[in-house]
């Protein structure tokens, strides 16, 4: 069998034990609050992991990407959501042809999108589910009000090939109370005006382990709790003991002794730091973060006399795992320091 010693630089490893520890975690506690859980595979991008997810009790998955649903479809996937406003003729044929496949449900935050989605999908027999984004917070897409939630769910209800799915949000990190409250006030308007929200879906990891039974979301789609990272460990959803994903670099100068460079730069660990100081730290060395990266080099600064060795190979954990798992074309599952398999990264860079 393979060990680690055996891989190149830079690698990623994923302890398999830990990844499967916190697919467990995150599903006892949405069975305990009566949440359905739908990760968003955008972490890990592969369908073995989707299908465990899947197999632990998800009632199906999230994809961001066209590319990504019709990847994890044609591995066996079966119940599909994609909360992404879909425009442009050839996306759409290509969402109609997933539709086929799949149990596929969609968002849209605009009148422009469901013009797009009503005049493709025409049968009353197979309707699509199209759930109506809101900004409760986040200032990205959505309707910023129950007014407008209502006036698009009721252009969905009337459109022949589509059906009214519910309302779906992606709220800011902390501020989960505040989209209970809009999310509320919105099902109450609708219930109003008679229209049933049965499903209700929110996202983000951190926020997931404060929600509870008397929540109005019915559905979570957390991504990152599968492998965790510094963000997660920082906003106390997990320690780096659970963070299952690791960058392994290799020490390739040590010019001075608080300063060691390692093969792993920004092509490799990501930019994308999530407002935290550093691009990353090394495990079992307390104090040694990664403060800058180029492309290819990732300066590691050291302290309390700590020290590396050239040619060393180190374990980083980085930031924010989703971006750096779609910096690889494969990823290593790993047990200890034996390589289990070797996965291509398949919805890697799927487009649409």
């Amino acid at each position: 069998m393979q060990g680690i010693d055996d891989l190149d630089t830079p690698a990623i490893l994923i302890d398999a034990a830990r990844a499967e520890a916190n697919i467990a975690r995150a599903q006892a506690h949405a069975d305990r609050h009566g949440l359905k859980l739908r990760p968003h595979i955008k972490t890990h991008k592969l369908p073995y992991w989707a299908k465990k997810q899947v197999a632990a009790g998800a009632v199906g998955i999230t994809c961001q990407k066209i590319g990504e649903a019709e990847v994890m479809a044609g591995a066996g996937l079966s119940d599909i959501f994609l909360p992404y406003n879909i425009l442009g003729r050839a996306k759409l044929e290509r969402l109609k042809a997933l539709h086929g496949r799949v149990t596929l449900s969609v968002t849209a935050d605009s009148r422009e999108t469901l013009e797009g989605l009503a005049a493709t999908f025409t049968d009353a027999g197979h309707p699509l589910p199209v759930l109506v984004e809101c900004d409760t917070g986040m200032g990205r897409c959505g309707v910023q009000s129950a007014a407008e939630a209502l006036a698009l769910a009721k252009v969905i209800d009337q459109a022949k090939g589509l059906t009214f799915g519910g309302l779906m949000t992606y709220p800011a990190a902390g501020r989960a109370a505040e989209a209970e409250a809009w999310l509320v006030g919105a099902r109450q308007a609708l219930a109003t005006a008679g229209l049933e929200c049965q499903r209700i879906s929110s996202g983000g990891t951190p926020d997931m382990w404060r929600s509870g039974e008397d929540s109005v979301v019915t559905e979570y789609r957390p991504g990152t709790y599968i492998y965790l990272d510094r963000y997660q460990v920082a906003k106390g959803v997990g320690t780096l003991d659970d963070c299952a994903l690791t960058v392994l670099a290799t020490v390739v100068s040590h010019p001075t002794p608080a300063r060691a460079i390692l093969d792993s730069g920004s092509k490799a660990l990501s930019s994308d730091t999530l407002g935290l100081p550093e691009f990353g730290e090394l495990l079992g060395m307390p104090g040694a973060r990664v403060t800058g990266l180029s492309e290819e080099h990732g300066t590691v600064t050291l302290g309390n006399g700590a020290s590396l060795r050239i040619g060393e190979r180190v374990r980083v954990v980085p930031d924010h795992c989703c971006v750096v798992t779609n910096l690889f074309d494969q990823v290593h599952l790993i047990d200890g320091d034996k390589v289990l398999e070797t996965l291509p990264v398949v919805a890697r860079g799927r487009m649409g």
